[in-house]
């Protein structure tokens, strides 16, 4: 990650250098995308360049058709996106897209009998449940917010920013290990049955609210 920073912020730098009436920030954030880093550049009073590395790892307990599960969120994305400053103030529109790997991985161990896929199964029989639920690779993004780093005179500068990046239905997978039928073929069938009404239940998830607050230095 801090090899792609460093070329994701040298990239901008060069693009700087060969414009005029440019300017170059770089800073850092926090939000529902994790904590990341990112790197401006001016083009203009309307328009500026931004490119973004996050990281998101947060603990989560859900629970699917009756089964109590732990898991996490595990995003590590780079983004590219456009700020449209209208007003030539901080004011902005923006848009872009999230890259990279957006997974959520699950686990249960049930203690008590189970439905999955429509027939109950007991502890010792289902053993543990492992999943994935697996958020497209490519997500675009669109907001507004503030930042007003290449407005004010100092060389600090404040950006928040709400918005949303959308893509489609998540794919889920589950598997059992340590069960009597965790091998068992008619088992795996019924699994797949259980992955594909938890899939109907996350179907949401791929509409990923986007809620950022970054501090910015302007070089």
């Amino acid at each position: 990650m801090t090899r792609l920073i460093v070329s994701t912020f040298a990239a901008l730098a060069l693009s700087a250098g060969a414009a005029s009436a440019q300017a170059i920030a770089v800073g850092a954030n926090a939000g529902t995308t994790g904590v990341g880093f990112e790197a401006q550049l001016k083009l203009g009073p309307v328009f500026v360049l931004r490119a973004s590395v996050d990281q998101l790892d947060h603990d989560i307990d859900e629970t699917y058709d009756g089964i109590d599960y732990s898991g996490a969120f595990a995003f590590d994305t780079v983004g590219g996106f456009v700020d449209v400053h209208p007003f030539g103030n901080g004011f902005l529109i923006s848009g872009g897209a999230y890259l990279g790997d957006r997974d959520i991985s699950l686990g249960a161990t049930p203690t008590t009998p189970v439905d999955i896929g429509g027939v109950t199964y007991s502890p010792s029989q289902v053993g543990t449940l492992s999943g994935t639920i697996k958020l497209q690779d490519a997500a675009p993004f669109v907001g507004l917010g503030w930042d007003d780093t290449f407005t004010r005179r100092g060389p600090w500068g404040f950006r928040a920013l709400a918005g949303v990046a959308f893509s489609d239905t998540p794919e889920v997978a589950l598997s059992s290990s340590g069960g009597s039928l965790s091998n068992n073929a008619t088992f795996q069938d019924r699994l797949d049955d259980e992955a594909r009404e938890i899939q109907d239940d996350v179907e949401g998830y791929g509409l990923f609210p986007v809620v950022q607050l970054g501090l910015n230095y302007r070089f």
